[in-house]
């Protein structure tokens, strides 16, 4: 696959879509059988709370594969993501009831780098708090 994002067609602040991500305690089981974390903070309510969370939190990393997913749609190709970093900043927390948690994420073109890359700054909040720090990836462009 190849980026389907030109990199003469990018300038310094171009937004890329926002995207919203739902999740729910099933979303958790599941993503504990495929990455083997079974911590029991992600799936148990009294757990979580006996260790002084405020409820189930999500997994960081899938926190922040979701997240990295508005670099990937925009560009068509997850190839295409050089380098991904973040910082966790505020777990997202994911209540027992028919609607869970909501990860929304925005990004911009932060900086044209060589080689025809860019640095897209990721923006991640949930319930009005930013639940990733720091969030950027260099992305290889057409």
């Amino acid at each position: 696959m190849t980026a389907k994002i030109s990199y003469s067609d990018v300038e310094v602040g171009t937004e890329l879509p926002a995207q919203t991500f739902p999740v729910t305690r099933a979303t958790l089981v599941r993503y504990a059988g495929a990455s083997g974390d079974f911590n029991p903070i992600h799936w148990n309510e009294k757990f979580a709370k006996e260790v002084g969370l405020p409820d189930v939190i999500a997994h960081g990393m899938f926190t922040m594969a979701e997240a990295i997913r508005v670099v990937t749609d925009w560009t068509g190709d997850p190839g295409a993501v050089v380098e991904y970093g973040v910082r966790f900043t505020k777990p997202v927390v994911v209540p027992n009831d028919d609607q869970g948690a909501v990860i929304e994420v925005a990004g911009k073109v932060a900086a044209k780098l060589d080689d025809n890359t860019v640095r897209v700054d990721l923006t991640a909040t949930s319930a009005g708090q930013k639940v990733l720090g720091m969030s950027r990836a260099v992305v290889r462009l057409a």
